[in-house]
């Protein structure tokens, strides 16, 4: 009996020393992963093709163009890359968007040398795995970036959730069309509609000027403001108010049917009508010529569009 249990202590003993054992190789195998160094700034901005900047989250006063009007940026072997048109994102520079400048990193610093807004130095804070928060010390503004990768990033849902950019994307658009139903009203002889940025004043003019007049020449008979809003279910259609100075307001549901034409259906008559883009505007920056109309059309920030919408 006295052996049985002397064998007993002895497996229990042999047991807990093994056990040890064991713990203790756990716990070195846990300092190793610890220890490991980890990837840096370039890495990690490399790390996802794409970076969408969500603009809805961005703090502070500071007045960086070039962040403030992309959709998103990339990071490509030194080389700045954004997207900040609608019109063919997703195939501009095979999704990248225009390369607009370059940039560099030192320890958690982002330089970015803007090829006509110029220099800005940026602290990057990793947020999570797929998020950054780019901080501007010398105005106290931080942009916030999503990464994802082209082939899993949806650029319909970010036009379709943009279109009011969209429109202000060309000069001028022109009807082109006019459905042989629906009831005679006053919107039939408007043949042009431009869209201007959000603070521009009246930002929506229309005029009933021949078809085919030159863009510089079109005389605008009435102005007011505009407002976008969805449709409840439906990505693709949005509603586009008209709000005419004095004269009141015009409903349609806009629906896209390419990169430069639209299909506004006139809620009041039942008429359908099309408008394509005339005068496409690239905006690669604030102060580019090229993006630049007689109106000086420029992006703004997408809370000041949401603003506007909830007075129409």
């Amino acid at each position: 009996m006295l052996m049985k249990t002397l064998k007993l202590l002895s497996v229990i003993l042999l047991g807990s020393l093994l056990m040890s054992s064991c713990v203790a190789e756990v716990i070195i195998e846990d300092d190793i992963v610890i220890d490991e160094p980890r990837i840096t700034l370039n890495q990690l901005l490399n790390s996802y093709e794409i970076w969408y900047v969500d603009i809805h989250r961005t703090t502070g006063n500071g007045d960086i163009p070039f962040m403030e009007k992309a959709f998103t940026v990339s990071f490509l072997n030194g080389n700045f890359f954004a997207n900040n048109n609608l019109v063919g994102i997703g195939d501009n520079g095979n999704g990248f968007g225009l390369d607009v400048g370059y940039y560099d990193t030192f320890s958690m610093d982002l330089d970015i040398s803007h090829d006509i807004d110029g220099f800005y130095r940026f602290e990057v804070f990793q947020l999570s795995s797929n998020e950054i928060r780019l901080y501007h010390r010398p105005t106290n503004t931080s942009f916030y970036l999503e990464g994802y990768q082209r082939n899993t990033f949806d650029y319909d849902l970010v036009f379709y959730e943009n279109i009011h950019y969209f429109l202000q994307e060309y000069e001028v658009w022109e009807k082109v069309y006019t459905s042989n139903y629906g009831a005679l009203n006053e919107f039939d002889n408007e043949n042009y509609l431009q869209f201007l940025y959000y603070g521009a004043g009246d930002n929506f003019r229309s005029s009933q000027d021949p078809n085919g007049m030159n863009i510089n020449d079109i005389y605008y008979d009435y102005s007011g403001h505009y407002g976008v809003n969805d449709i409840g279910g439906n990505l693709f259609r949005k509603t586009l108010t008209l709000d005419y100075d004095y004269l009141g307001n015009e409903h349609f549901e806009l629906s896209v049917i390419n990169d430069g034409k639209i299909e506004l259906f006139h809620q009041a008559s039942g008429t359908v009508y099309r408008f394509v883009g005339r005068g496409y505007l690239q905006f690669k920056n604030s102060k580019s010529d090229t993006e630049k109309s007689q109106n000086e059309t420029k992006r703004i920030r997408k809370s000041d569009f949401l603003k506007l919408n909830k007075k129409l």
